[in-house]
């Protein structure tokens, strides 16, 4: 069975102990989805030089955050690593490397936690390389698009809008105006297939998009879900909304 791709937007390292209504769809969501035979997650939070694949067959969940509860640190997901899988993602590759130097960061495990909670599918990452361009890193997700037919559930972890700078702490389902603007216009270039916007967003967009993207790392793995699609995958929405201002929540599925 061929595996769909799903984007979510994670936000705060909150959401993986909050019950609101973006952790419950995504509670529905894992219910809703085919069971895979593996998970290979793009997060926002593994930059490299160079592409990388974590090849390790117990990965430790990493607490890549501070200042939050201590509930949030000692929370675990033990999830296998599948070996045979990695090394078939790096052949897929060029110039990818494998690594036992990460694991599951909370872009992976603070979503899959209300996924998949019971950690019983072997789960891996791959790295998002800092000096390709935004049209480099769709090819890689293209390269990818071969793991779908072997069960593998193409997950990418970031948020399509993510500024942390202009936090809205006081309206936790708000959003700025400028924020719902990119959303929306990212939202209409998938559904178009407008590929010339999805990476060049800031040639296209301007102003709004250099508020919604300060750092491309959340956007990109947007990109990685987009390059894995095939011309007979329907679009849908597991899930619309805003935390904080400046984070835009939505889930993407491509099935």
């Amino acid at each position: 069975m061929k595996m769909p791709v799903v984007f979510v937007g994670h936000g705060s390292p909150m959401n993986a102990l909050d019950l609101n209504p973006f952790t419950e769809s995504l509670k529905e969501l894992g219910n809703k989805l085919p069971k895979p035979q593996a998970i290979l997650s793009i997060s926002a939070h593994w930059e490299t030089r160079g592409t990388q694949v974590l090849y390790h067959e117990t990965p430790p969940t990493i607490h890549d955050f501070y200042g939050f509860p201590k509930a949030l640190f000692d929370m675990q997901y033990p999830a296998r690593g599948p070996l045979a899988l990695a090394k078939e993602t790096q052949a897929l590759v060029p110039h990818s490397e494998l690594t036992v130097k990460w694991g599951l960061d909370h872009g992976t495990w603070s979503v899959l936690v209300h996924m998949f909670p019971e950690a019983d599918i072997p789960v891996y990452q791959l790295s998002l390389d800092v000096t390709k361009t935004a049209q480099e890193h769709l090819e890689i997700g293209r390269q990818l698009r071969s793991l779908r037919e072997k069960g593998v559930l193409i997950l990418g972890s970031g948020n399509i809008v993510h500024n942390l700078r202009v936090i809205n702490w006081r309206e936790l389902n708000a959003a700025y105006p400028w924020a719902q603007e990119f959303d929306l216009a990212i939202k209409k270039a998938l559904e178009e297939k407008d590929e010339t916007l999805l990476t060049q967003y800031e040639k296209k967009l301007g102003e709004v998009a250099s508020m919604s993207v300060p750092t491309p790392e959340h956007y990109l793995p947007l990109l990685y879900c987009y390059g894995a699609t095939v011309p007979e995958d329907r679009i849908s929405y597991p899930f619309e909304g805003y935390q904080m201002g400046s984070l835009s929540m939505r889930s993407v599925l491509w099935s």
